[in-house]
C-alpha cells in the first residue's frame, strides 16, 4: 500500500523546526539595595513588581536572533511604600532558527525563544537577590503567550487611537 494520493501527487512537506540557543548572556544589569543605603522605619514585609519586556531582532548570519527579555523588578514594603531593591536585567539569547515560516516567526521569536531562556534568567534572579542581601527571589513562570496576546492588543488599540 503507498502513501501516495490516487492522483499521484506527493503529499505536502511540513517544514521541520529546528530551534538551538547558540549563546545566551546577560546584557545589562543593575541591582540596588536600597534598604542597606538608606533604611526603612517598622516593619519591611515586602511587595513585589515585575514588569517584563522583550525584543528580537535578526542578526547578519543566516536564520539567526537575538532575543532580549528585559525584567525591572521592584521590591517596596506594604505598608508605606518603601523601596527596599530594584533589579533591572537585559537577558539575551542567540537563536538558530530555521523551518519557521514568515508569518509564524514573530510570534515564535516573542513566544518560544523566551521560554527557553527563562529558567537561566530565573536563577540569575535568584542568585542577584540573594547575594545582595534579601531572600532568593524565585520567579513564577512568565505565561508568554499571554504576554504576546496582550501586547498584540495594546498594539491595535494605540493604533485605532491613531485613526480616530
Amino acid at each position: 500500500m503507498s502513501d501516495t494520493p490516487e492522483n499521484g501527487a506527493q503529499p505536502a512537506q511540513t517544514p521541520q523546526v529546528t530551534s538551538r540557543i547558540m549563546a545566551q548572556y546577560i546584557r545589562d544589569m543593575s541591582f540596588e539595595n536600597i534598604l542597606a543605603q538608606k533604611g526603612v522605619s517598622g516593619d519591611a514585609q515586602p511587595e513585589i513588581q515585575v514588569q517584563v519586556n522583550l525584543d528580537a531582532r535578526k542578526r547578519s548570519a543566516d536564520n539567526q536572533f537575538e532575543v532580549i527579555t528585559k525584567l525591572n523588578i521592584t521590591s517596596k514594603t506594604k505598608d508605606k511604600g518603601e523601596p527596599l531593591f530594584v533589579l533591572e536585567v537585559e537577558y539575551a539569547g542567540v537563536f538558530l532558527v530555521e523551518g519557521v515560516p514568515e508569518e509564524q516567526m514573530h510570534p515564535y521569536l516573542l513566544i518560544e525563544c523566551p521560554r527557553m531562556t527563562f529558567p537561566f534568567l530565573r536563577r540569575i534572579v535568584s542568585d542577584v537577590t540573594r547575594d545582595g542581601g534579601f531572600p532568593p527571589l524565585n520567579l513564577e513562570t512568565i505565561d508568554f503567550l499571554s504576554l504576546y496576546r496582550t501586547e498584540l492588543a495594546r498594539r491595535a488599540e494605540a493604533e485605532k487611537a491613531k485613526v480616530n
